[in-house]
């Protein structure tokens, strides 16, 4: 596989998804089970660059993953988010959609609107925890992963970036649930 990177951070252990104009990483601090990103593999900084193919790839990736994500972890609905430029929030220069599964019972966040200041703090926070985990990916060599079946998700305070393996554990078996599946086209 050739090497992905969001922004200036390589990722590709992360990808649990891939087309031509787009791929899917798990979040390297998720605020729910099951938050992922979905990202244009050509680097640009907002939607508004993108061509009309990567961005027709990029709307039917969401959705197809969405799709999958839902069932997987058991949400009764998504909350898609994409902070397009510095005004909206956006902190890594590529653009990038937040999925993230939500429940009516049981959901993280009671009053549904908490989500946003929450998503908005872990972005600001997120280049240079992306920079830190690329300076120890490349300063330990890691053991081949073993799935892990719970993902712990603390609050907002105590939330710690995962490690390498934790995330190439998800991804790997998030892979599983787009094996053979209805797949949009290769673009």
């Amino acid at each position: 596989m050739t090497s992905l990177f969001f922004s200036t951070v390589e990722v590709t252990k992360q990808v649990f998804y891939r087309t031509r104009l787009t791929y899917a990483i798990v979040n390297l601090k998720p605020l729910v089970p099951g938050h992922v990103l979905v990202i244009p593999t050509r680097p640009v900084l907002r939607v508004l660059d993108l061509t009309p193919p990567e961005l027709s790839s990029l709307m039917a990736s969401v959705q197809h993953i969405g799709r999958v994500i839902e069932r997987v972890y058991g949400a009764d609905g998504l909350t898609i988010a994409c902070q397009d430029g510095k005004a909206a929030g956006q902190t890594v220069p590529h653009v990038h959609f937040h999925l993230l599964p939500r429940k009516l019972k049981g959901d993280r966040f009671t009053n549904n609107d908490d989500i946003y200041p929450a998503l908005e703090r872990a972005e600001g926070r997120l280049p240079g925890e992306l920079k830190s985990m690329s300076q120890r990916r490349n300063s330990v060599e890691r053991e081949e992963p073993v799935y892990r079946e719970t993902l712990r998700v603390d609050s907002d305070e105590d939330r710690k970036p995962r490690t390498m393996e934790e995330m190439e554990n998800e991804a790997k078996w998030l892979r599983t649930f787009f094996v053979g599946d209805d797949a949009p086209p290769q673009d």
